[in-house]
């Protein structure tokens, strides 16, 4: 006589590989996606001429002058001149701003404090450290951005 499991059992075991085979293909979907933006942004860079470094974090950057000594940090209100640029070369805004750091996006706050007041820098920010998969206004979700930036005050 040939053994059959209860209904349960096999329901289980398929809802189980189920699960692996599905996680397995999100992990496989998310490396995709940071290889794919780490690609833009790395190209994106060739085309702009942007000699760029690595952070641990996935941004790029170029210092084009490193400013005083009076650096921001994550408490500091700043004030910025910048202009923010897709993948596409499309500008999705540019202005000046005073806003305190640690309300600014994580790029900005991870890449910014490498200057000093009168400085300028060419930022790459991963989606992950920009506005994510939810977007905002005109940068749809996932996007790597772009950003030049002026740093004018420090307080």
């Amino acid at each position: 006589m040939i053994f059959k499991p209860p209904f349960t059992l096999i329901f289980r075991n398929l809802t189980i590989t189920t699960l692996l085979v599905f996680g397995l293909f999100s992990q496989m979907s998310c490396s995709k996606s940071s290889a794919s933006e780490k690609d833009q942004m790395i190209s994106y860079a060739a085309k702009n001429n942007i000699t760029y470094v690595s952070d641990p974090s996935g941004v790029l950057y170029q210092i084009i002058t490193s400013g005083n000594s009076n650096k921001p940090r994550l408490t500091s209100t700043i004030t910025v001149t910048y202009t923010g640029k897709l993948m596409n070369d499309k500008t999705f805004d540019s202005g000046t701003i005073t806003y305190p750091l640690n309300n600014l996006i994580p790029g900005w706050q991870i890449a910014l404090p490498l200057i000093g007041e009168g400085g300028q820098i060419k930022i790459l920010i991963p989606s992950s450290l920009g506005y994510g998969s939810s977007g905002s206004g005109s940068i749809p979700g996932n996007s790597p951005l772009y950003f030049d930036v002026s740093l004018l005050k420090v307080k």
